[in-house]
C-alpha cells in the first residue's frame, strides 16, 4: 500500500502531564486541569469541522499521543474516542491506541478505555531500573510499570506496547539487558527501543552540563542497540522498524521483509509517508500534498476554536522533490525499505532514476542493500541511517 492510496489515521494530542520529565521537551503542560473539559470540547468540535474534508479518505487508525493522555480522567478520553468513531467514521476494528503514564493508570480507567474503544495500550516504561527512572524524572517504580502492564491485561488488552530508553546517563550495558529481560518476560506484543537524546534547556541537559549527570556514551549506545537487535531476535521478535518489534504471531509471514501482524499500522502511516489529521494543540496533519499544523498551547488553540477561528498556525506545501525526498527519509527507517513498484507508482519515476548516484554511493559504503524488491538499510547502516537520510533530502 502506497501512501497515495492508504487510509488516513487520526492522530489526537493531549498535551497535559502530571509534571514534566527531566528529558522531555515534548509539547506538555502540567497543572492545567482547569482545561482538561474545555480542551476535549475543543477537540471535538475540530473533528467535526474535519468531518467532510477527509470524508473521502476515510480512517482506521487512531492513535492518542501526548504528553499524557491518561493524566486526563477516563471519562474525558472517551468523549476523544467518541469523537474519532461518530464524527470521523471510524470504523469498529479499527487500530486506536492511547499512550500511557504507568503511574496515572488504574484497573477502572483502563477498562473504561477499554469498553470506549481503545484497542492498543502504549505504555511508557522507560526502564525497570529505579535509579533510572529517578534521573529521567519519571513519576513511577519499575514495580508500578509492572504492574499496570497487568491491569491493563485484566481490563482487556491483548496489544500492549512498551517503550524503553537506553544509553542514559550512567547506564551500563548489563543494566540495559537486564531491564530488557524483565521486559521480555511481560511479553509485550510491542517494544519501541529509543536512544537518549538530551534536549537544550532541559533539567537532565542541565544536569549534564553542571557535571552532576555523566554524558551519554555514543559507541556504549550502538552496543546497547546491537544487544537489544540480538535479544529480540532470539524472543521471537520481527525488528520491522529502526526502533520498533512486534511480537511474531503463529502462521504470520516470517520473511525479514514483511510488516508483522502486531506493528503499530498507525506509525506505519507516518513511514510510508501516507495521510493523518492531527487534532488537538501542536497536532499535525498531512493530506499528501499539504501538511498543517496548530497553535501549540492549549489556552491558545482552545481560545481560537471557541472563537470560530482556524486552530492552524503554519503551513507547508511540500513541493515534489520534497515530498520524494521524505518518502525515502521515513521508508528507510522501516526494514523492508522502500519497493520500486510503490515508489514508480506514486512519482512516476523509478528509484533509479531518481536517486541512482545516491544508492550506489551508499550500498558500495555497505549502508544501503539493493534487490529486485527496493532498497533498504542494511544491519550496519541502521546504526547510521542519519547519514542515509540526509543525502535524500533535496
Amino acid at each position: 500500500m502506497d501512501g497515495a492510496t492508504m487510509r488516513a489515521g487520526i492522530y489526537v494530542h493531549i498535551p497535559f502531564c502530571v509534571r514534566k520529565c527531566a528529558y522531555c521537551d515534548f509539547s506538555s503542560y502540567p497543572g492545567l486541569q482547569s482545561l482538561f473539559a474545555p480542551y476535549v470540547g475543543a477537540v471535538r468540535a475540530e473533528a467535526e469541522a474535519a468531518q467532510e474534508r477527509w470524508a473521502a479518505v476515510g480512517f482506521d487508525t487512531a492513535y492518542l499521543g501526548g504528553g499524557t493522555p491518561t493524566a486526563l480522567p477516563a471519562a474525558l478520553l472517551a468523549e476523544v474516542l467518541d469523537a474519532c468513531y461518530g464524527r470521523l467514521a471510524l470504523q469498529p476494528g479499527s487500530e486506536v491506541t492511547v499512550e500511557a503514564n504507568p503511574g496515572t493508570v488504574d484497573a477502572d480507567g483502563l477498562r473504561a478505555l477499554r469498553t470506549a474503544g481503545a484497542s492498543r495500550l502504549s505504555l511508557g516504561f522507560q526502564s525497570l531500573d529505579d535509579d533510572e527512572l529517578a534521573v529521567l524524572g519519571r513519576m513511577h517504580s519499575a514495580a508500578g510499570a509492572v504492574e499496570a502492564l497487568a491491569l491493563a491485561r485484566e481490563a482487556g488488552f491483548d496489544n500492549v506496547s512498551v517503550d524503553l530508553m537506553f544509553g542514559l546517563p550512567g547506564q551500563r550495558l548489563a543494566d540495559w539487558r537486564t531491564t530488557l529481560a524483565r521486559t521480555l518476560d511481560l511479553r509485550p506484543e510491542h517494544l519501541s527501543l529509543y536512544a537518549l537524546t538530551v534536549e537544550e534547556e532541559t533539567p537532565l541537559a542541565s544536569g549534564i552540563a553542571c557535571g552532576a549527570l555523566p554524558a551519554p556514551d555514543e559507541d556504549l549506545a550502538a552496543d546497547m542497540y546491537e544487544a537489544a537487535m540480538e535479544m529480540l531476535a532470539e524472543a521471537g521478535y520481527a525488528h520491522y522498524e529502526i526502533s520498533n518489534w512486534a511480537r511474531r504471531v503463529p502462521d504470520e509471514d516470517a520473511s525479514p521483509l514483511a510488516l508483522p501482524r502486531l506493528a503499530s499500522r498507525h506509525n506505519v502511516k507516518y513511514w510510508r509517508n501516507g495521510p493523518y489529521l492531527g487534532l488537538g494543540a501542536a497536532a499535525y496533519s498531512y493530506d499528501g500534498a499539504a501538511r498543517y499544523g496548530n497553535v501549540r498551547h492549549p489556552r491558545e488553540y482552545i481560545r481560537r476554536i471557541a472563537a470560530g477561528e482556524s486552530p492552524i498556525a503554519e503551513r507547508e506545501t511540500p513541493d515534489e522533490a520534497l515530498r520524494m525526498g521524505e518518502t525515502m527519509m521515513l521508508g528507510l527507517r522501516l526494514t523492508a525499505g522502500v519497493s520500486h513498484a510503490d515508489f514508480e507508482a506514486r512519482f512516476g519515476r523509478s528509484l533509479e532514476e531518481a536517486y541512482g548516484p545516491v544508492i550506489e554511493e551508499f550500498r558500495e559504503a555497505g549502508l544501503l542493500e539493493r534487490d529486485a524488491a527496493g532498497i533498504r538499510l542494511t544491519v550496519r547502516g541502521r546504526l547510521l541511517g542519519n547519514r542515509v537520510f540526509g543525502a535524500f533530502l533535496p
